[in-house]
């Protein structure tokens, strides 16, 4: 591990944490810690030294020019922040990087000793995977968490999936055998358009990851970009007509398995405040 010198004395931090690969379907998740970052403003503090971990032919190192003359060559890897958002009763550390090539266990020990050092209560981490959904539907997200205190709070549901997993299921998994909790967010994202970034699904990640852990986020800019690739991905749906009756297929299918709202689904006080006040910033006034 590469520290910097001294790590900083957080509050009671809450780790959010997201994986480039398999766990980040159109890159969903990624971009929700990316968009984190720019909006509290998170400073880096370490990394996770990449040379143990990943097989560079895999992921191979970029080389960048910096002001347009310098090279320099940027190593996969990841990247631990940390940031105060305001009104937030506890600090955040961000974890962004991407999925190890190989020694999980020895990857997941290393992110266990940052956020020990760090002082970290509780670990979210973000996925998404790519489903039969359309892209014209709301995003679903679906959540399982090891603290049973938090289970009952949101009403979560035991997962059932069995099979593959990425490094988000092992790291919960690492969490959980630490006697930390950690929750885990995924979001569900159209295959038929996995190329394409979807800031749809990393808008659903954000928005449920507030009432998880406790803060508000400004996703304005998140928002606008999430209207945009609707109404894209609509207009290139409906010059091919096989998809497009694909795609009404799967909006029935969404519409039917949607059904009545479940009372225990609907949003908590809590929640609609916050949206409220999100609402009154919009349009520049105080809440």
């Amino acid at each position: 591990m590469t520290e910097f010198d001294g790590l900083p004395t957080l509050n009671e931090p809450v780790a959010i944490a997201a994986f480039e690969g398999w766990n980040d379907a159109a890159d969903a998740a990624t971009a929700a810690v990316e968009h984190l970052e720019q909006l509290w403003e998170a400073r880096e503090v370490t990394t996770i030294d990449p040379e143990e971990f990943y097989d560079f032919q895999v992921n191979r190192p970029q080389i960048t020019l910096v002001d347009g003359d310098t090279r320099r060559i940027e190593w996969p890897g990841t990247t631990i922040l940390t940031a105060s958002p305001d009104g937030a009763k506890h600090d955040v550390v961000l974890i962004r990087g991407t999925e190890p090539s190989m020694r999980w266990r020895g990857f997941c020990e290393s992110v266990l000793e940052v956020c020990h050092s760090l002082g970290v209560k509780r670990l979210v981490l973000l996925g998404a995977l790519l489903a039969d959904v359309p892209h014209s539907r709301p995003v679903s997200v679906s959540a399982h968490a090891t603290d049973p205190g938090l289970v009952e709070r949101l009403s979560l549901q035991p997962p059932t999936y069995e099979g593959p997993t990425g490094i988000v299921g092992v790291l919960h998994q690492g969490f959980a055998d630490a006697g930390l909790p950690a929750a885990s967010l995924w979001a569900a994202v159209p295959h038929y358009v996995a190329v394409a970034p979807n800031p749809k699904g990393a808008l659903a990640l954000l928005r449920r990851l507030e009432s998880l852990v406790g803060v508000t986020v400004d996703a304005t800019d998140l928002e606008d970009a999430a209207t945009d690739y609707e109404q894209q991905v609509s207009r290139a749906v409906e010059l091919d007509p096989d998809v497009q009756a694909f795609v009404e297929r799967l909006e029935r299918a969404a519409d039917e398995q949607s059904g009545r709202p479940d009372p225990g689904s609907l949003p908590s006080g809590d929640v609609l405040a916050r949206e409220f006040q999100r609402f009154l910033r919009q349009r520049g006034e105080q809440p």
